[in-house]
């Protein structure tokens, strides 16, 4: 009823029902909308505020409640709702409202600036239960519209952190790395650290842009290239806190180094699937391909993650570049190499990215796991080195 506030703090108690066993679906992502107040230069998905076709082939309310529903009772304890902006939805406060008295946790990634005193204040009345996750793209106004083409939206940006702040809303900022603000980085981070909840870790800065993953657009994916970081400048920048970066990387490294082998899905995708604006599950974010994608207007989450996806995940690799090179590659843990990245990069599944094989040698080098003009799929002896780094 209209003024009611209830809803449910948390679902603490479905553990019970699990028996066990896992839930089928542990989280799920959200896209709204692919629809953005801003037109960032860097963007991979991306459409216009206005775009009238766009929006009219978007979810309708009901459905997606229908969605977020089935999501909790399949044991969902988590949604993350994305775009695009998620905040341009005419019903994200409805949608909001209705996803928190599921029980479900919401996280949502924003560029705050469409962050009002309404919406601050509906995050005071009801909390989220996870940080929002808030991208910045510059410390100054020149810097900030130079990404989002979008004139006013550093304003509007500041005035929705500050909002967050005021009304005392975890969040997290995240970091769009570009040659035009790279020189704030250092106010940037200075920034973060004032900022409670995160913790006094700097922020993470994207700096290997996905190219469109709609495919929709050579031109836009040729400025996209432009703007990608050389693996040189990827290492100066994350070896900024050596100390911390050392630490990390390698932690990782002994998790998840090994040759992948012929199996394209050697990751978690489709185990917490995205549902796309137009009511598509996705295995994850940003894999498109018109094969590994489940309609849900005709069909349900459960027959997605039950059917559907465990026979993707069994999919082999048939290019023989990357049978020869991925499939035996020590490295794959360092290397972002993946079926989404093919996709967006070639149109396929199983081709090698030369960008992201590339970042991944010169990491690999600097860690001391290569030697010379190594390639990672050449070495025999990966686990001695693998073991060997974390000496160091």
């Amino acid at each position: 009823m209209p003024g009611q506030t209830y809803f449910a703090e948390n679902r603490g108690d479905i553990a019970a029902l699990w028996q066990g066993r896992p839930p089928i679906l542990p989280r799920l992502d959200v896209e709204l909308t692919e629809r953005c107040n801003n037109n960032c230069i860097h963007c991979c998905i991306n459409r216009p505020e206005g775009q009238e076709d766009t929006k009219e082939l978007e979810l309708s309310t009901d459905k997606v409640k229908s969605i977020l529903s089935e999501a909790a009772a399949l044991g969902a304890l988590c949604v993350r709702f994305t775009g695009g902006e998620p905040l341009l939805r005419d019903d994200f406060e409805e949608l909001y409202i209705f996803a928190r008295r599921l029980g479900l946790k919401v996280l949502l990634f924003t560029n705050a600036t469409l962050i009002t005193p309404r919406i601050a204040e509906l995050f005071r009345r009801i909390r989220p239960l996870e940080p929002i996750e808030v991208t910045v793209y510059g410390m100054t106004e020149k810097s900030y519209e130079y990404v989002t083409r979008a004139k006013g939206s550093y304003a509007e940006f500041k005035q929705g952190t500050d909002l967050l702040v005021q009304h005392n809303i975890p969040f997290i900022i995240k970091n769009v790395l570009l040659q035009t603000n790279r020189a704030e980085l250092d106010e940037l981070e200075a920034w973060a650290g004032a900022i409670p909840w995160m913790t006094g870790r700097p922020p993470a800065s994207a700096m290997l842009f996905n190219l469109r993953e709609r495919r929709d657009s050579e031109e836009k994916n040729a400025l996209i290239r432009e703007l990608r970081a050389s693996p040189e400048d990827f290492l100066s920048i994350t070896n900024r806190h050596r100390a911390e970066y050392l630490k990390d990387t390698l932690m990782f490294c002994k998790k998840f180094m090994g040759p992948p082998g012929a199996r394209l899905f050697s990751c978690g995708a489709g185990h917490a699937p995205c549902v796309d604006a137009f009511g598509n599950a996705q295995m994850c974010l940003p894999l498109r391909h018109p094969e590994t994608v489940y309609s849900l207007k005709t069909g349900s989450l459960h027959d997605a993650l039950t059917l559907f996806f465990p026979k993707l995940r069994e999919m082999k690799a048939a290019n023989r570049e990357y049978l020869e090179r991925c499939a035996q590659c020590f490295l794959h843990g360092l290397c972002e190499q993946c079926p989404a990245k093919s996709w967006s990069e070639h149109g396929t599944l199983d081709t090698p990215v030369e960008y992201l094989c590339d970042t991944a040698h010169a990491i690999a080098k600097d860690l001391g796991l290569l030697k010379g003009s190594e390639k990672g799929w050449q070495v025999k002896g990966w686990k001695e080195r693998t073991a060997g780094a974390q000496q160091i």
